[in-house]
């Protein structure tokens, strides 16, 4: 069951949902908007291989805004801690951005319970966008889980800023043959 926007008020100020910095402002019928951090990363190869660790660029967004191209994958950063303990975070682009020819999340938008940080944003264009940072870029819903509550333990757990693909880990550790 999703919780509707005063409820996810009610679970931040209880502590069971965790947004920092948290603006009631931003809070919808059913989600919360969550903002665009100020850096984002892209690939320098053309031409990526699960099995190696990637080497990316950093770009810092300026006042300015930055245009974002098509067919590529830039990875930027919620402004915003979040997490929970108790509900399942599901992250989407807000439509009015959706609607600019912008994927937020690509495929990625089931954030594990527990997993409590800044969360990387696959972003795609379909056509040039500009972002700027501090933008409301997605908004976040928050869901009740049945069974047993076991917490995220993995590779990402606590980064901030944008983070690259760690699947070479997989690897490494023989799990993805």
């Amino acid at each position: 069951m999703i919780l509707t926007g005063l409820e996810i008020s009610k679970q931040y100020e209880q502590g069971n949902i965790t947004i920092e910095p948290f603006s009631s402002n931003q809070i919808n019928p059913n989600s919360y908007n969550f903002r665009l951090g100020s850096t984002i990363k892209c690939y320098k190869n053309d031409i990526l291989d699960p099995k190696v660790k990637q080497d990316t660029i950093d770009i810092e967004i300026g006042n300015e805004g930055y245009v974002l191209e098509p067919d590529k994958i830039y990875l930027g950063h919620t402004m915003e801690v979040m997490g929970s303990d108790k509900y399942v975070p599901i992250i989407r682009a807000r439509s009015s951005i959706a609607r600019m020819g912008l994927f937020v999340h690509v495929t990625a938008d089931l954030i594990d319970i527990g997993s409590h940080n800044q969360w990387t944003l696959q972003l795609h264009a379909v056509q040039p966008v500009k972002v700027y940072p501090g933008m409301m870029i997605g908004q976040v819903t928050f869901w009740e889980v049945q069974g047993e509550i076991e917490l995220y333990k993995g590779k990402y757990q606590g980064l901030m800023g944008p983070q690259p693909s760690q699947v070479y880990r997989d690897f490494e550790m023989g799990i993805s043959l």
